[in-house]
């Protein structure tokens, strides 16, 4: 890790002249289970991971913002006005950050300078390894150390997430900034997304390893049917308030679904609104069998829960699911599953690491047949979420 600070501050004295004065971590993050269900006022289960991203930053002592990503070389130095609020063109990632500054003023934060800073990322873009919410907490944790903000960790989630959908335009649940903000080692974060309760869950796997499984075709949130399957859920809602004082799916449990889903009168809202009730109830049984150290039961309702995603909801695709449904059939796999948004991006298999050399050369080799390229494989460090990783003159 530390090379990659070497690296970055070299980078930014070749682009602004002098040394950054401080270096940030924002983790990317996986769903272990409870996929949709966050903008459903359902619970998730998520973890930060030790891929993110890297930053190194300065504060300046004029208002301009200079930005500059290693893996964005063509976009050069991304330069505006810390008081601009206007949305930049052709898609730059300096929107996330105009984003976030927003957000933060809007919960009464102001900034009266500038700063500069250079990031990269090793979260693939587009892997559904939310590396978006990633770069939205870096921001965050980075201005409350550049201007010496005393913000509670939920508001820079909250930020984060108001960057999502108010300026970028994706309208994504909270899960993954609030994964990225409240992460801890070794830990997973059971949410409550309705009520914010939440509760760190130590991860005991055993003989077992979480295996990220990389469809290596890259999704693009915003022109996704992600907003889609918002809305369709949300109609799902507006339906069943005639019936019930409900004011999102994850209220509901199976058999309450069951006797009013007939009130729904379009058939495709009904299967995603069932996807949305029973993912929920299996993200609930899900912590329990993990809290028992019941593996194999936790690994069944993996399964279940790529099932619901291709059949009810429709967001798997044959990259997904010929990675998730290969994984799942090889000796020492306990479950799969696709992880996050879903039309690409990445799986996880639940796997003895006894069997991860096997994983991957079986899924590899039939993934490679059916779809031309290879998948990418990464065994998934569960690690600590945003945070400042100290001054750039420790290292000296």
């Amino acid at each position: 890790m530390t090379n990659v600070y070497e690296k970055l501050s070299q980078v930014f004295v070749n682009k602004f002249n002098h040394m950054p004065s401080d270096k940030f971590f924002s983790p990317g993050r996986i769903n272990l289970i409870g996929e949709h269900t966050d903008y459903n006022g359902g619970h998730v289960f998520p973890a930060s991971i030790t891929l993110g991203t890297y930053g190194v930053a300065s504060a300046r002592s004029d208002k301009q913002v200079k930005l500059y990503s290693t893996n964005f070389v063509e976009q050069g130095v991304i330069s505006f006005d810390i008081d601009d609020e206007t949305k930049m063109s052709n898609a730059s990632w300096g929107n996330f950050v105009k984003g976030v500054l927003q957000a933060m003023k809007g919960y009464g934060n102001y900034f009266t300078y500038g700063f500069e800073l250079v990031i990269e990322g090793d979260i693939p873009n587009g892997s559904g390894l939310s590396s978006s919410s990633s770069l939205e907490l870096l921001i965050g944790v980075m201005a409350q150390k550049l201007y010496n903000l005393k913000i509670p960790r939920l508001q820079l989630v909250a930020c984060g997430q108001r960057a999502e959908n108010d300026f970028v335009g994706v309208n994504t649940g909270i899960m993954d900034q609030f994964a990225i903000g409240f992460g801890e080692k070794e830990h997973a974060i059971y949410l409550d997304t309705n009520t914010m309760i939440y509760e760190m869950v130590p991860i005991h796997l055993g003989a077992y390893v979480v295996v990220i499984m990389n469809t290596n075709k890259r999704r693009e949130l915003a022109e996704s049917k992600y907003n889609e399957r918002v809305r369709e859920t949300q109609e799902a809602v507006y339906q069943l308030q005639k019936y019930l004082k409900i004011e999102f799916l994850g209220e509901l449990d199976g058999p309450t679904f069951e006797k009013y889903a007939h009130f729904i009168t379009n058939k495709t809202v009904v299967k995603r609104a069932r996807h949305a009730v029973y993912e929920n109830e299996r993200t609930k049984a899900a912590v329990k069998a993990l809290k028992a150290n019941d593996l194999t039961a936790f690994g069944q309702l993996m399964n279940a829960s790529h099932k619901s995603l291709k059949e009810d909801y429709e967001v798997t695709g044959i990259e997904l699911d010929t990675l998730a449904e290969t994984a799942q059939g090889i000796s020492g796999v306990l479950g799969a599953r696709m992880t996050g948004a879903g039309f690409g991006g990445c799986a996880i298999a639940l796997v003895h690491h006894d069997s991860v050399d096997a994983l991957e050369k079986i899924v590899g080799k039939k993934y490679e047949s059916v779809m031309g390229y290879a998948p990418s494989f990464y065994v998934a460090n569960i690690g600590k979420g945003a945070h400042w990783v100290g001054a750039i003159q420790e290292d000296k």
